[in-house]
């Protein structure tokens, strides 16, 4: 099924992230990860593309394992790391496993290296128009509440962001956000600048302290008082600081869907306990 005709459709859309493993000797683990979560019946679950796009195979192999679930997989792409012809085939793996549905993302350049030369797409907006052309994929694009970390403001991420939308982009899924207010800010300055695909919520339970800096480092996310006050009263006790973690993301999911929200995306690095918590606390929230 295309994400996007999903998305369109009424009602809650919660989907969820794995990522795949950096050892073949672990795909087996990674597949167990991914069928705990299908048994949850998420939206979707999208698979992030290997090991710093290093091993796409093991992204084809776990999103063929989340379609044999009977959900929808969302594969991952970047451009960064791979040439044309590369990303031909591993579109066409794709396609043979029965996979339509990608996240076109231009990826992260490896720390200490130049940006590639040659036969590479520079921005995620190529990728797109490039995998557009193809006309067998539906497409999905990331974007970021706060403005990407190398845009020089908003203003100009959001330019950027239009371009990827116009190039064929079906539609996003915001990076992790923990002050909701930041995304209603976010998709009112997108409905102003004509982007009007289906927006999916990027929510993370932080569920320890040591995950923080880390978040703050990858996705420019803003860290609210209200969520310093639980790193300093629960971070150094685990279950707690798990427990509390957890129940702050479901507190902002509710308040997103109370709000009209209703295409929730969960960063659940490949935790099918945390994954089951957040369901279970939404109970029948995700059917009203």
């Amino acid at each position: 099924m295309k994400i996007v005709d999903l998305l369109n459709e009424k009602g809650v859309h919660l989907s969820c992230e794995v990522f795949p493993p950096k050892e073949f000797a672990r795909v087996e683990e990674a597949r167990a990860v991914v069928r705990g979560i299908a048994a949850l019946k998420p939206a979707y679950i999208s698979v992030t593309y290997g090991a710093a796009g290093k091993t796409p195979h093991f992204t084809w192999e776990l999103a063929q394992t989340v379609q044999a679930a009977g959900v929808p997989a969302l594969a991952h792409l970047t451009c960064i790391n791979d040439t044309v012809s590369r990303i031909d085939e591993v579109l066409n793996e794709l396609r043979a496993g029965g996979v339509d549905n990608v996240l076109a993302l231009r990826g992260d350049i490896p720390e200490g290296e130049a940006f590639p030369s040659g036969d590479h797409f520079e921005h995620a907006a190529e990728l797109v128009r490039y995998v557009k052309r193809r006309g067998e994929f539906c497409i999905g694009s990331a974007c970021y509440p706060e403005g990407h970390p190398e845009a020089p403001n908003r203003t100009v991420d959001l330019e950027h962001l239009k371009a990827k939308v116009d190039a064929g982009v079906d539609f996003l899924t915001t990076q992790m956000f923990f002050d909701n207010a930041t995304l209603y800010n976010f998709m009112y300055r997108a409905l102003r600048a004509g982007i009007r695909v289906p927006v999916g919520a990027g929510i993370m339970p932080v569920i320890n302290a040591k995950q923080i800096k880390r978040i703050a480092l990858l996705s420019g996310a803003t860290l609210p008082p209200r969520f310093w006050s639980i790193v300093d009263r629960f971070g150094d006790d685990p279950a707690s600081m798990r427990q509390a973690g957890v129940a702050y993301a479901t507190e902002q999911i509710i308040d997103l869907i109370a709000n009209g929200v209703n295409n929730i995306h969960l960063y659940t690095m490949n935790r099918v306990d945390v994954a089951e918590d957040v369901f279970h606390n939404l109970g029948a929230i995700r059917t009203a």
